[in-house]
């Protein structure tokens, strides 16, 4: 007969190793995910054109705004604990440029995380005109404003019909 002592003990042991799951990070990849391919290594420059590059790629996760001669390849990996925020773990950017007359790969650049620079955000707000209505007025306000509409008055200008 196992005592009482030791049930409480194999409890706890239990309890403590299925906490333990939840310490372990979880890993989100997001962007370009290649299965089999490295754009930085498997892009030939000068023989590579676009049509060749999207055939092995697929379509580039960003086209550059101002000349869509210029195509990035961008994958980032996140990982979080339970009860944190996300941190970024790896980022890698490949830069594809294009020769603007043969279409033929110009260049290929690779930007990892220690080349990214972080923005500061500005934390003001915009001031709206009017008023902040509270939640209850936004509920009750309308209460009241509906007009019934009569069948017979159904032409939105308001002016009979002359037949």
């Amino acid at each position: 007969m196992i005592k009482p002592s030791t049930l409480l003990a194999l409890a706890a042991v239990a309890a403590a190793a299925s906490t333990l799951g939840a310490c372990a990070p979880s890993v989100s990849r997001q962007g370009y995910l290649a299965i089999e391919a490295n754009p930085a290594t498997d892009i030939k420059v000068g023989e590579d054109t676009q049509t060749s590059v999207r055939t092995k790629f697929g379509s580039p996760s960003q086209v550059a705004t101002f000349d869509p001669g210029v195509w990035y390849y961008i994958t980032q990996t996140t990982s979080k604990m339970t009860y944190k925020p996300a941190t970024l773990t790896s980022r890698s950017v490949t830069i594809v440029e294009f020769d603007k007359e043969t279409q033929a790969v110009k260049t290929v650049k690779t930007l990892s995380l220690a080349d990214s620079r972080d923005i500061a955000l500005n934390p003001n707000k915009t001031p709206t005109r009017g008023r902040e209505l509270t939640a209850l007025e936004q509920i009750l306000g309308n209460v009241g404003r509906q007009t019934l509409t009569n069948e017979e008055d159904t032409n939105p200008g308001g002016q009979r019909r002359r037949e």
